[in-house]
């Protein structure tokens, strides 16, 4: 609630606009730049805002529209900023309160909760930059003129209205109890707002209130409704039967028990907040998964993972949804696209169940390996999807990519290498260096 509150404010004092200017004035001249702000601006505003679909509506009524000025069609603008606004959900350190919901359930301490995240979400939105970056080198689009972007350097001596998100991390990091934390943020973002035109006094204070008042009905509705549910199952015991099934369903198998948790994760969180959604699986799946010998933290972030993905993933996609109302397009067109680029993020979690290295969990070298690894392959995935690879990318180019970024989940080195080694080829092939009937006579 507190955070919904947070956003109000920065909303009402137009700080929150600062951050979506700053990524206009960086990014905004590249190479379908009005894309990669959408990635950067929902990515920070996201991990503050509680809903996926509530994100899109604040970050998006400034996206969409540029990225249709440059080419973008109105469905892939929608869907761009449906994923990356979802994305925000899973951006430590606040994770859409994701953060503080999983440490109360699993007891697990709050920093070693964020500290896992990181990698994973870094790699969840360069898999969404490698997408758009590749769709705008396929359509040729260039980005905005620098005429009508925001100065970077005016923009860098307004840095000051960071402080609100500066504060909010080193309170979270220092130990502060979460009420203090968000206190503190929604205070020092009145106080910033002297400094612009949009002063925070009595007026803009109720209109902020009245704003997060609004923004948190249908998640205060929805999370009751979470907590009745949560609360039947654990008096009928459905929890523990339903794990039960899910482990005689699974035989043992920890993969299957994780593709059956993947598929509930999914349609529980189908139409609910992520926050709701993720308490609602974890009550039910989590223990079974868990009992299988899968590590508590990868089992909760495994699931949660897949409920913030509900989000964009059809037939009930509110993210996509809310794109598609802002861009003009076809709802359900746009949620099967927005599942389509945000594919990556269903690969992920299996990436970090068979190298918990990529939650932080293991040595250093091992980190940096599994992460190095998983760039890759996320990228070599985005270019099999789009079909351009360095260039046109045929059918069997896209194949081969596709072989190769899920060798790579594993964090093997036999996979590791068997995965670059076929991406090699296929850039070789790509580039004209080694053409087919070379690779033929070669295999002769």
């Amino acid at each position: 609630m507190l955070f919904v509150v947070f956003a109000s404010f920065l909303q009402v004092t137009r700080v929150g606009e600062y951050f979506v200017n700053v990524s206009f004035a960086a990014a905004g001249h590249k190479r379908g730049g009005p894309a990669k702000v959408a990635v950067f601006a929902s990515g920070l505003m996201g991990m503050i805002n509680g809903t996926s679909a509530g994100n899109v509506v604040a970050t998006g009524s400034l996206t969409i529209p540029m990225m249709k000025k440059v080419g973008y069609k109105p469905q892939t603008a929608a869907l761009v900023e449906a994923a990356a606004s979802t994305g925000g959900q899973i951006m430590p350190p606040i994770m859409g309160a994701g953060a503080f919901i999983m440490a109360e359930i699993t007891g697990i301490p709050y920093l070693d909760i964020v500290w896992a995240a990181i990698i994973p979400a870094i790699i969840y939105f360069l898999s969404i930059f490698f997408t758009v970056d590749i769709a705008a080198q396929k359509g040729g689009m260039s980005g905005l003129p620098r005429s009508e972007l925001p100065k970077l350097d005016t923009l860098l001596r307004q840095a000051y209205l960071f402080t609100p998100i500066v504060v909010l991390i080193y309170a979270l990091f220092a130990g502060y109890s979460v009420i203090r934390c968000g206190t503190l943020a929604m205070m020092t973002a009145a106080v910033v707002s002297w400094l612009t035109p949009h002063k925070m006094g009595p007026r803009r204070l109720f209109q902020a209130l009245e704003v997060g008042a609004r923004m948190s009905l249908q998640l205060v509705a929805v999370c009751a409704a979470a907590g009745i549910i949560v609360g039947v199952i654990a008096l009928t015991g459905i929890g523990s039967r339903f794990s039960a099934l899910l482990l005689s369903l699974a035989d043992q198998s920890q993969f299957l028990a994780l593709f059956f948790a993947m598929c509930v994760s999914i349609v529980l969180g189908m139409g609910m907040p992520t926050t709701a959604a993720y308490a609602v699986a974890a009550s039910v799946i989590a223990p079974g998964i868990i009992n299988l010998g899968v590590e508590p933290l990868t089992a909760h972030f495994f699931i949660f993972y897949f409920a913030v993905m509900s989000a964009i993933t059809p037939p009930v996609a509110l993210a996509a949804y809310a794109g598609s109302a802002l861009a003009g397009s076809d709802p359900m067109k746009t949620s099967f696209e927005a599942f389509s680029i945000g594919l990556a993020a269903f690969i992920v979690p299996y990436m970090f169940f068979y190298s918990d290295a990529m939650l932080m969990q293991g040595e250093l070298v091992d980190t940096v390996h599994v992460a190095a690894t998983a760039i890759v392959g996320v990228y070599m995935l985005s270019s099999a999807i789009q079909g351009w690879f360095f260039g046109k990318a045929g059918p069997a180019a896209r194949i081969a990519l596709l072989v190769a970024a899920l060798a790579m989940i594993e964090a093997g080195w036999i996979t590791d290498v068997i995965g670059l080694g076929i991406g090699v080829l296929v850039f070789l092939l790509q580039k004209k260096y080694v053409t087919p009937q070379v690779v033929a006579r070669g295999a002769d």
